[in-house]
């Protein structure tokens, strides 16, 4: 029987099934589920996740939302599963520059270092979910672009070898789209730095 010691981190991008995920998992771990609120502080803030923004506004965004995870994650007994992990919000900042984007690079490296440490702290196991499952439209989300989803995955896998991580990380199969077969891959699979 798998036993998980400490929390555990889902991480991907969006409309990859990581909530639907985390749910199963805990309720088979019979852990707690920690939802993150991502789309509650964009709603908060009177911003659309699908709209496009400059810089300054995106490392503002990303700062509170990182604020009400970590929140949630300290408020939260242990271990946990979590749907989402700073990792996401490095990648999501990283995501919406463009070759015209105008970048405060003192801000943008103090930003990445703050969700590491995070990342460190409230984590023991990260997974990935990779892209593979049906897009479905919801309001209130990020962008439905494939390519724009696939973006993101590619920014995750990519961060998740910095060397600021340091804990174990699985990627998961994306051709696992079954639930339980997800399910089974976590929960069989030896966590390696």
């Amino acid at each position: 029987m798998f036993r998980l010691n400490g929390n555990l981190g889902l991480c991907g991008a969006h409309r990859t099934g990581k909530t639907t995920l985390a749910i199963a998992l805990a309720e088979r771990l019979n852990i707690p589920f920690v939802r993150t609120t991502t789309s509650q502080v964009f709603a908060t803030l009177g911003l659309d996740p699908a709209e496009p923004m400059d810089f300054d506004t995106r490392l503002f965004v990303q700062n509170h939302v990182l604020d009400a995870a970590e929140q949630v994650w300290k408020n939260s007994s242990s271990p946990f599963v979590s749907d989402r992990t700073p990792i996401d919000m490095i990648a999501y900042t990283l995501g919406d520059i463009q070759g015209r984007t105008e970048v405060n690079f003192t801000q943008l490296n103090n930003y990445i270092d703050r969700c590491f440490t995070s990342t460190n702290q409230f984590f023991q196991k990260l997974a990935i979910i990779q892209p593979g499952i049906p897009l479905v439209y919801e309001e209130g989300k990020a962008a439905l672009n494939a390519a724009y989803i696939e973006h993101i995955n590619v920014l995750i896998v990519g961060l998740c070898s910095d060397r600021r991580l340091n804990l174990p990380v699985i990627i998961c199969d994306r051709a696992n789209l079954d639930l339980e077969t997800r399910i089974q891959s976590i929960t069989s699979c030896k966590f390696q730095n």
